[in-house]
């Protein structure tokens, strides 16, 4: 009696700790594409970073009293209305919905990857929120309405209700404002009146884009270059390429490129530490800048741009 007593205690001790290492910050992760053990809690709880939902912003004339030439910013056009999200704010909120005319779009970007990326949601409105958990050190976002989690280096629903449905990326450019500003001069400007209480002059990652230092585990690990070197990641279809800064920047001008079937054009401008891509139209492409360690994370196949002399 004490025998078959002890199995199943056993058996229900062994159960109850595969159902916690399912649920993580109160997502059930027990459909999830990625393994749960693969799935880390980053350290806030659900929310505990706040993403922006009521965004304000500055006109290019105001925007001097809050931010420098040299200051960071991930940058959108849509509709003929350019905005700069500064990566100061960004930093401490990793998310902003947002919304141009009648198309709703969210801002994301993940400090740990370096990595800026635009959701465009169309005139349906979804809110993203920041879960708290990381896969391969890169933001797991949520929307609010199914409490599906969403890679974003992926682009895709990891768990579910819309599991392994994929999000519509929107092109965006990871310059400085200067730069930005030649590019779009009435462009406006996100507000650090956010409504949260946040030093905005203070960088919570310092130090973090210069030293080898990758805080959590990753699946891959590409030793070629500096785990922080800034790469352009472009998708054509199945194929993935990167375009390390640092061999991009060994050209005297743009290099055309071709990656699948498509002509491209990479765009470099090396004093913002600049790198964009666009079609042969100049039409700007939808890419992710991020860390080199993170996209080869994702990407461990991807291919890798090489300077040449005769580019």
């Amino acid at each position: 009696m004490n025998k078959y007593f002890t199995l199943i205690v056993f058996s229900l001790l062994i159960m109850s700790g595969l159902q916690a290492n399912e649920i993580k910050n109160g997502f059930d992760l027990s459909d999830s594409i990625i393994k749960a053990d693969k799935i880390l809690s980053g350290g806030p709880a659900k929310d505990g970073i706040p993403a922006i939902n009521i965004p304000k912003f500055l006109s290019a004339k105001e925007a001097g009293n809050q931010i420098k030439n040299t200051d960071k910013i991930l940058g959108v056009a849509m509709d003929g209305i350019a905005r700069a999200y500064p990566i100061a704010i960004l930093n401490w909120h990793e998310i902003v919905n947002d919304k141009i005319n009648t198309t709703y779009f969210s801002v994301t970007y993940c400090p740990l990857c370096g990595s800026g990326v635009v959701f465009k949601n169309g005139t349906k409105k979804r809110i993203f929120g920041v879960s708290g958990l990381l896969y391969n050190n890169d933001v797991l976002l949520y929307d609010e309405t199914t409490n599906s989690l969403w890679s974003q280096i992926l682009s895709e629903a990891i768990s579910g209700k819309l599991k392994g449905q994929k999000l519509t990326r929107y092109p965006a450019i990871h310059t400085d404002w200067q730069s930005w500003i030649k590019m779009h001069p009435n462009s406006q400007l996100l507000s650090q009146d956010t409504g949260f209480a946040r030093n905005y002059q203070k960088n919570p990652y310092s130090g973090y884009n210069q030293n080898k230092s990758i805080y959590f585990p990753v699946e891959n690990i590409n030793k070629e270059y500096h785990p922080k070197e800034r790469v352009l990641g472009i998708q054509v279809g199945d194929i993935f390429k990167a375009y390390p800064y640092i061999e991009v920047f060994k050209n005297k001008k743009s290099l055309i490129d071709e990656v699948g079937d498509k002509k491209i054009k990479i765009n470099f401008d090396q004093k913002s530490m600049s790198v964009w891509a666009s079609d042969m139209d100049n039409n700007t492409m939808v890419t992710i800048s991020s860390y080199w360690f993170a996209w080869m994370s994702f990407y461990p196949d991807s291919l890798v741009y090489k300077y040449k002399k005769n580019d």
